[in-house]
């Protein structure tokens, strides 16, 4: 299908093209920092820093990490939650010319290992509850400086003196945000050098400016190498997509993990791009959102289905208002109809379900925000992105409009490839520029995209193809049900078999039987699970999604 056959249904206002930058993330900071000085860059619990004070401490960070040895094209790692530290951190390493590497702080040291083995940082930036973590790995690992973060001096004043009181609740509370840690550099040690001289040349548009590794759901780890440009075109891409969207008059909530694609995007890169009050939240906590929202209420808010749907049963029991969200952005998942009616019920504005990849900087489509957005879908191709949708066996066949196939994209935002990889790469990246997403798509005569599944997920059993995603979306309506997915599994007669790892209600019982005759009266019988297993719980990455290659370690 052609670009100007589904531009045609963009909300009116949102330009088919944006320009691109010509310029690199840090000259997006620094603009900001010039016009919006004044204006709250960060506000965690209350505590704020300006865009004057946010520049600055960039400044002396990047001076601070040059003294560590920190030069151009190094990796430097950031092991942190959500906090003012974190976006100083990631603008700090830019200024350099270095490379950032993201890192769930949450991950084990045999998580961590892999990653730091791959990208051989010899500095890290970590949350010093994570600290250990980190000298735990092995000493080959080329990893020699750990600057470490507590999170507790970002707190105003008036709250660090609380947490020192001998109160258990406080003292609990503590303990979770911050540990004693030896062998490392203290942030505030960093933050004392004298600003970077500003003549120290910065790095263009071209230059690397982050590794992003991908979950991991499937394969092992890698590393997807994102330009300064890719970064900031994304950014330049949501904020014309976000039709309306005003700059230096936003309070966006980062409730978005930073080191994920999505929550880096959104709020690091957007998010100042548009000179937004950064609301930060070291973890997803719906208190902390509601608690936040009282104060300070959020016109700009990204989240997973599952937020969307306790921060909007919360508001509800709290009788807290949600009228102030104009913009909210959901992904990483299929948005449920109920948690989008219930969210635009309490707040007057629409969920707009978007679509993307970390190697796409990362957001590929997304639905319009006005009526003509389509539900159940991931809307349309972003402005500046051409997509396709071809046979996943010969990709330079387009499959006719209406048929399920893979989606390959080209755009600004498209990865470099990956990290140490050139063989992944050769594979993910085709001629012209073409990333293959690896996902199951169906394109409609509007060019409104609906992903069908995972092309390394469809289960081939008998000789027909499954899609382990159809058959969850039928499954979740048995009553006895909580949670569950669907995998494929080895079998010496049909190669594969379908097996479904169930999670029953309080009450459920599980009765095979009673369940495929449920099922084989909504799916045709190869689709029906030859297998149910019940677990207690299902592995799901941060982002709350099934990890699959978990579930059949633990099933098989």
């Amino acid at each position: 299908m052609l670009q100007e056959n589904w531009v045609k249904y963009y909300q009116p206002g949102v330009a088919p093209e944006v320009e691109l930058p010509d310029g690199s993330l840090v000259d997006l900071a620094e603009r900001a920092v010039k016009e919006a000085s004044a204006l709250v860059a960060t506000d965690f619990f209350g505590n704020t820093l300006t865009y004057r004070k946010l520049g600055e401490r960039i400044a002396r960070a990047a001076a601070g990490l040059h003294r560590l040895g920190v030069r151009r094209g190094d990796r430097v790692a950031i092991v942190l939650p959500n906090c003012p530290q974190h976006i100083v951190a990631f603008y700090a390493v830019l200024r350099l010319g270095a490379v950032v590497v993201e890192h769930n702080p949450l991950y084990t040291s045999r998580e961590l290992r892999h990653m730091f083995e791959d990208h051989a940082a010899r500095v890290a930036i970590c949350w010093d509850k994570a600290v250990e973590k980190l000298q735990a790995m092995p000493k080959d690992i080329p990893l020699n400086t750990i600057v470490s973060v507590n999170m507790v001096n970002a707190f105003s004043a008036l709250k660090r003196m609380a947490l020192k009181l001998p109160i258990p609740s406080l003292m609990e509370m503590r303990d979770k945000l911050t540990a004693k840690v030896r062998g490392t550099v203290p942030w505030e040690k960093l933050l004392a050098a004298d600003p970077l001289d500003s003549r120290y040349p910065k790095p263009a548009g071209d230059d690397l400016a982050a590794i992003q590794y991908t979950s991991g759901t499937t394969t092992v780890p890698k590393g997807a190498m994102l330009k300064h440009s890719s970064l900031y075109a994304n950014a330049l891409q949501a904020q014309q997509w976000l039709h309306g969207i005003g700059t230096g008059s936003e309070v966006l909530y980062g409730v978005l993990p930073l080191f994920h694609a999505f929550g880096l995007t959104l709020v690091a890169t957007l998010g100042v791009l548009t000179q937004s009050r950064l609301v930060l939240f070291p973890t997803p906590d719906v208190g902390m959102v509601l608690d936040a929202a009282k104060r300070v209420p959020p016109t700009v808010i990204g989240a997973v289905p599952p937020i969307f749907q306790a921060v909007a049963e919360g508001a509800q029991a709290r009788k807290i208002s949600l009228k102030s969200c104009k913009y909210n952005i959901s992904g990483a998942m299929s948005l449920p109809l109920g948690t989008a009616e219930l969210w635009e019920s309490l707040s007057g504005w629409p969920v707009i379900e978007g679509y993307g990849m970390t190697e796409a900087a990362p957001v590929i489509a997304g639905n319009p925000s006005y009526e003509g957005r389509k539900l159940g879908t991931v809307g349309l191709p972003f402005p500046s992105t051409i997509v396709k949708v071809v046979d996943p066996e010969d990709p330079e066949t387009e499959v006719p409009l209406g048929q399920p196939g893979e989606l390959i994209v080209r755009g600004p935002q498209v990865f470099a490839g990956y990290w140490n990889n050139p063989g992944e790469t050769e594979y993910a990246l085709l001629p012209d520029g073409w990333l293959r997403t690896g996902d199951v798509v169906v394109q409609d005569e509007q060019g409104f995209l609906t992903v069908v599944d995972r092309v390394k997920d469809m289960i081939l059993t008998g000789g027909f193809n499954v899609s382990p995603t159809e058959v969850e979306a039928v499954l979740r309506g048995y009553a006895d049900f909580e949670d569950l997915t669907v995998v494929g599994l080895p079998d010496e007669r049909y190669g594969e078999v379908v097996v479904a790892a169930v999670v029953l209600r309080p009450g459920g019982r599980l009765d095979e039987d009673a369940v495929r005759v449920w099922a084989k009266e909504r799916l045709a019988a190869y689709k029906v699970p030859r297998r149910f297993v019940e677990v207690v719980e299902l592995p799901k990455s941060m982002l709350g999604k099934a990890l699959r290659n978990r579930v059949r370690e633990i099933i098989g």
